[in-house]
């Protein structure tokens, strides 16, 4: 069996991959493929369905290789009951990710796009004055979820000199203090990070309940999954001014956006790029093409999940 028809890839891949993919292996797109017989390795990338529906159309799949760290579109356990392997690209995107989530806390406490737009409309200018922000300094910030990145997101804000507590489904060996729920951690917190996987376990994890324990002072930042914040008790939440601001890289529906927070200074908007520079989206396809040639090669995934 020739290498022309053992790779196959389904949704939206950086063109590099796509270009790497199809020199090594002469890898299709799924909707070009004439014939699935001998496809073993299916490369998923932009979030794209990989489920019974994709596997069925693909009789010999082994291996689904996911560009990305999160992989909830993904259906493992029905790749399990097939004998289907998964991966994904873990920690080469741990530090863009965490420098983002970083980022918006430091700019939902400080205004700083919020400030940009004064400038821009002439506002200052015009003799208004900016309203006065919040230090991140002595800023109680809760992670909710210590894995990798959340880890490497508390140890940036360390430096800040922000007060760090975690919650996850269990206490980690961490220095920094655990909350045994999403509520209690809230209640604690300034603001709230939101790192957790994605998925049916985590969906709405972040609810009205949390987030009125964050409270009309407390800001929610969410770089894991859109998911996991129920979009629709947060916008309800920012409109009465029972949470103080949010900044939000991922959403429910991308790439659309709640309309009732585009015109919002307390929120901050990002196109879903916490791993979005060029060395780590290098770094994610090289490691897309080590789990594809292991595969290939010795039956075994790099990076495999579970």
């Amino acid at each position: 069996m020739s290498n022309q028809t053992r790779v196959v890839q389904l949704g939206g891949l950086m063109p590099f991959v796509r270009e790497w993919l199809q020199e090594r292996y002469g890898a299709p797109r799924l909707d070009d493929l004439s014939d699935p017989a001998g496809v073993q390795v299916a490369v998923v990338g932009g979030g794209a369905p990989a489920g019974a529906e994709q596997m069925d159309a693909l009789p010999d799949l082994r291996a689904i290789v996911n560009f990305g760290v999160g992989y909830d579109n993904v259906d493992v356990e029905e790749a399990s009951r097939r004998g289907v392997v998964v991966s994904n690209t873990p920690d080469v995107l741990n530090d863009a990710v965490a420098d983002l989530a970083v980022f918006l806390v430091i700019d939902v406490l400080r205004g700083a796009s919020a400030s940009d737009r004064f400038v821009r409309r002439g506002a200052w200018a015009a003799g208004e004055r900016f309203p006065l922000t919040r230090d991140v300094r002595g800023a109680k910030v809760g992670i909710l979820g210590l894995g990798r990145i959340g880890t490497a997101v508390a140890e940036r804000l360390q430096v800040f000199g922000a007060e760090l507590a975690y919650h996850s489904r269990s206490p980690k060996d961490a220095s920094w203090t655990y909350h045994d729920s999403p509520t209690g951690l809230a209640e604690w917190s300034d603001v709230l990070v939101v790192l957790t996987p994605g998925g049916a376990g985590t969906e709405h994890l972040v609810d009205a309940a949390v987030l009125d324990a964050l409270g009309p002072e407390g800001y929610l930042v969410n770089v894991a999954r859109g998911s996991v914040v129920d979009e629709e008790a947060l916008v309800a939440a920012l409109q009465d001014g029972r949470i103080a601001g949010a900044g939000l890289d991922v959403f429910a529906d991308e790439p659309h956006v709640p309309e009732a927070l585009l015109d919002r200074d307390d929120v901050v908007l990002l196109p879903h790029v916490g791993s979005a520079t060029t060395q780590t989206r290098e770094a994610m396809g090289r490691l897309v093409l080590d789990n594809v040639g292991a595969f290939l090669e010795r039956g075994e995934l790099v990076t495999p999940v579970g």
